[in-house]
């Protein structure tokens, strides 16, 4: 039969019609598959459960050991080779063929996590021996009596998890991986904080009997519980401190103190690790999401210290300032009206400034996005025992629910180290329009698999960080020249951050290098300098994702800006930017170019 070209034509629609209806079906299977295959993955660890505000093995922690890892990246491997032979990329539709992506790149991820786990240090300044304290305190909500009886579970089973960590740092110790001295002496200071105090010693209360006794205060306050079960759980606590927890951290504390002589007392980078080279380069990938070199990330640094050097000897200019660019750094750490008391009444001033900051940049949010997460945020200070002087400020997500706001958290251990120049920027990057927002906002997503609001690539994220303090900028903020100066304080940092991280990684720099390079472009206080340093040691490439990140942010932005001219909208853009959760950069990238063509049309 000769068909004839209405014909054909309508067999084109009709088609077209089947095409798109089954690019439908399939995307929705995937979102179904890719969502029970994150349930698994969850259930591999409960405490990213609790986080997420869910109580389902709320009596657990996350297992640690080894054979937990091979487990994990066994069923990694099984997901992501299921999918590929379930799901035809090509009949997806564009969001349904990102998170396809994104699923089978964080087999990529995890493999290379998996081959380096035992280049990682254990018990740095955010291991376990801090973070599970601090889990329990600020993750675990005590409603019921149920909750408690899970809290002390949790509190017992520390004793079970810090075994499984030391066992990974002996591990990584006997094959040449430990971290530098001043680590040793830093996780033993901490060890000693979380350990003094009742029940444990007869200083006043620990930490985290502290929060044990005020979370049993408000059952009995809200008449859950009677004075005899409030008694029996506390002294169900002080067992678990005592009988477990509390031998753990000794035995930690003993090899710590054992092994610290052969840790190098002046400290090398991951370039001084067996087969270091190699580890830092997928190091800088994982951070980076891309494949630039150590070399090209450190011309990068350098590039971008010059070109901001230059703005601040305008804006001392401005502010009127006769001296070099070095005195005016001088100027800022040393004057006394950028830092406050160093007292409660001083501590509680800052505090009362970034909620300031932050009401203010709340009000204009709406100028620049349309829309606005529903979770709510606070401003806390670092619990002491994990408080450290000068240490950076950083944000912990609240629970998708709305349950548990976010947290700007700040070190205030000594004001000294935390100028109030800093603050202004430091609240818009960690608070509104930064993490808070971005992460809210990618939580609270509908329509895409659950897994693409909780995944998080480094140089997306801490890009978005650096580029709020930027869009602050352009919605008139930072009015005064101090603030101002330094929010570009804040954005040299990040480009010294590539200079140096690279430097002492892939370029054999010593701890008096790296200070020395970052004194002299940085109006930074010298203990916040220190500190930041030595992040850098223990932290291989994480401190690289900021500038590369915000670098790509902005070369986007102004892509977007010379495609639409007229047309380009900022609210439209940045709704697009925070509008598919976290993603790797070639990702948004590809996104962005997507949304220009369809701002065109």
């Amino acid at each position: 039969m000769r068909l004839s070209r209405r014909d054909f034509g309508l067999g084109l629609a009709g088609a077209a019609v089947a095409s798109s209806a089954t690019a439908a079906d399939a995307s929705a299977e995937l979102t179904a598959y890719l969502d029970a295959q994150f349930e698994q993955e969850l259930a591999m660890s409960p405490e990213r459960l609790t986080r997420l505000g869910r109580k389902a093995a709320y009596d657990q922690l996350t297992d640690r050991s080894d054979a937990a890892a091979e487990r994990a990246i066994g069923w990694r491997r099984a997901s992501v080779a299921q999918m590929k032979a379930k799901f035809d990329p090509a009949r997806l539709s564009e969001d349904a063929r990102t998170s396809y992506d994104i699923w089978a790149l964080e087999l990529d991820r995890a493999e290379a996590a998996h081959r380096w786990r035992g280049h990682r240090y254990v018990f740095d300044r955010s291991g376990p021996h801090t973070s599970l304290p601090n889990f329990m305190i600020n993750q675990h909500r005590v409603e019921t009596p149920a909750d408690m009886e899970a809290y002390i579970a949790r509190v017992a089973a520390i004793g079970r998890a810090l075994d499984q960590s030391l066992e990974r740092a002996k591990a990584s110790a006997a094959a040449g991986v430990r971290m530098p001295r001043f680590s040793y002496d830093q996780s033993l200071d901490e060890v000693r904080r979380i350990t003094t105090g009742a029940p444990l010693t007869t200083d006043g209360d620990s930490a985290l009997f502290a929060d044990a006794t005020a979370k049993l205060a408000g059952l009995r306050t809200a008449g859950k519980i009677d004075a005899a079960t409030q008694g029996r759980m506390l002294g169900a606590v002080t067992a678990a401190m005592t009988g477990e927890m509390k031998p753990a951290y000794d035995r930690l504390a003993a090899w710590l103190a054992a092994d610290r002589a052969n840790a190098a007392a002046d400290p090398k980078g991951a370039g001084a690790l067996p087969d270091g080279a190699a580890f830092y380069a997928a190091m800088l990938r994982d951070q980076t999401t891309t494949d630039m070199t150590a070399d090209q990330i450190h011309q990068l640094g350098l590039d971008e210290v010059k070109r901001i050097r230059a703005e601040m000897e305008t804006l001392k200019a401005k502010i009127g300032f006769a001296g070099s660019l070095e005195d005016f750094f001088v100027f800022m750490r040393t004057d006394k009206r950028f830092f406050l008391p160093n007292d409660d009444a001083g501590r509680a001033q800052y505090l009362k400034l970034a909620e300031g900051y932050l009401a203010g940049m709340k009000a204009k949010l709406p100028t620049v996005f349309g829309r606005l997460p529903k979770s709510d945020l606070v401003v806390k200070r670092v619990e002491s025992f994990r408080e450290e002087p000068g240490g950076a400020a950083h944000y912990s997500s609240g629970a998708p629910d709305g349950s548990r706001p976010g947290v700007f958290y700040v070190h205030l251990a000594d004001t000294a180290a935390t100028p109030t120049f800093e603050l202004e920027g430091t609240a818009y990057h960690e608070g509104w329009p930064g993490h808070h927002m971005q992460i809210m906002l990618a939580q609270e997503m509908t329509g895409l698999p659950v897994f693409r609001g909780q995944y998080n690539y480094g140089a997306y994220v801490e890009g978005w960080g650096l580029y709020s303090e930027l869009l602050a900028k352009e919605m008139g903020f930072y009015v005064d020249p101090y603030s101002d100066f330094g929010r570009l304080g804040r954005e040299i940092w990040r480009a010294i951050r590539l200079v140096v991280d690279t430097g002492i990684h892939a370029k054999g720099w010593s701890e008096a290098q790296a200070v020395a390079f970052y004194t002299a472009n940085s109006p930074q206080p010298p203990g916040k300098i220190r500190s930041e340093i030595r992040r850098y040691f223990v932290n291989p490439g994480q401190a690289t994702s900021y500038k590369v990140g915000v670098v790509k942010i902005l070369a986007l932005r102004a892509r977007a800006r010379e495609a639409l001219g007229p047309k380009f909208d900022i609210r439209a853009f940045n709704d697009m930017l925070v509008g598919a959760g976290a993603l790797p950069l070639p990702v948004l990238e590809a996104r962005t170019d997507r949304w220009i063509a369809r701002q065109k049309a």
